[in-house]
């Protein structure tokens, strides 16, 4: 907080709404949010994890600390340019450009960008559009030598759609690697892997969302093989056939019901409050997505409607039980 917000925090001004909102305008233009936002989407994408993740250098020579920072850089840049720019939220699956530096451009074979530093390019093809396409998310999600259906299923789940599935039995027994002598792809050895009853249930939610990704190896490179098999992306969701990743970006935000714009509010609440959402926020939840779907989405909405909240103004009594009242914050920033 600085000397303004303080100053209107002494003089009991943070109750007006139209005083919150203008400050959340305010606070979101000044150069100092930029933490927040990167902050907020490495802890919502897990996107930190890319900081443990080693790919196999003999598969993946051209993967350095130096490709990894700019895999990062890409995804802070592109996820501030669509708060700052106040874009409606599904835009984030839908946007038709990223940030790219010459390394960053020759690894996903994109000519005409040179230079360390980064620029706004927009897509000459729609298989890159919005954050499905960064190399950041498709390397954090996959395995030192290989991608993960899994990973990749699950993280879809839990960051997008907001049902993380349970987490698995005991002594689940290892997927088979491929034979050389006889060429097989991911989609068949996981088919086989899911014969098993006790992996099936899960993998059955799973394993669909991960392998409309497929397309991207384990560094985010688009590909048209797996070895020597060629790959099959084609999933159904919902019953609906999907066969390419645009359609498979828009079955994601027709999901649940909205379920993405649900989960990106839930997450964006998670921090703002330092703590999980519970029951007893869901109500707030849905009031916040009904206010901001009148306003088309617009981040500038769901920022200032989370900040009027109950959760985000009003606290339980500390040490009581589940039917806690809430009571006001003191007008603190």
């Amino acid at each position: 907080p600085d000397d303004q917000l303080l100053d209107l925090a002494a003089h009991n001004r943070l109750s007006d709404p139209a005083v919150v909102a203008g400050q959340v305008r305010r606070m979101l233009a000044d150069r100092r949010a930029t933490r927040f936002m990167n902050d907020f989407v490495g802890q919502w994408l897990q996107m930190r994890n890319i900081h443990a993740q080693d790919p196999d250098g003999n598969l993946f020579a051209g993967f350095n600390d130096t490709l990894r920072k700019a895999m990062v850089s890409e995804t802070e840049l592109f996820f501030e340019s669509q708060v700052r720019e106040d874009r409606p939220i599904p835009e984030l699956l839908r946007a038709d450009y990223t940030y790219l530096n010459e390394q960053l451009a020759r690894h996903y074979d994109v000519d005409d960008v040179y230079g360390s530093h980064f620029r706004r390019v927009t897509w000459t093809d729609d298989r890159r559009h919005g954050l499905l396409g960064h190399a950041s998310l498709l390397t954090v999600t996959s395995y030192a030598n290989r991608t993960s259906v899994v990973l990749r299923g699950k993280w879809v789940l839990e960051a997008l759609l907001g049902a993380p599935p349970p987490p698995p039995p005991a002594n689940v027994p290892p997927l088979e690697e491929a034979d050389a002598s006889s060429p097989t792809s991911l989609r068949e050895r996981m088919e086989a892997h899911r014969r098993s009853p006790v992996c099936a249930s899960c993998h059955r939610r799973m394993d669909p969302l991960g392998f409309a990704l497929e397309h991207f190896d384990a560094i985010g490179r688009w590909r048209e093989t797996d070895g020597r098999a060629a790959i099959d992306a084609t999933i159904s969701l919902s019953g609906e056939t999907i066969d390419s990743p645009r359609a498979f970006r828009e079955a994601l935000l027709r999901e649940g019901h909205g379920a993405f714009i649900r989960t990106v509010t839930e997450k964006l609440l998670t921090y703002a409050l330092g703590r999980g959402v519970a029951y007893y926020d869901a109500p707030a939840i849905r009031q916040i997505v009904r206010d901001v779907a009148r306003d088309d989405y617009r981040w500038s909405s769901l920022l200032q409607h989370i900040v009027a909240s109950d959760p985000f103004r009003l606290q339980r009594t500390p040490g009581a039980g589940e039917t806690a009242p809430l009571t006001a914050v003191a007008q603190q920033p």
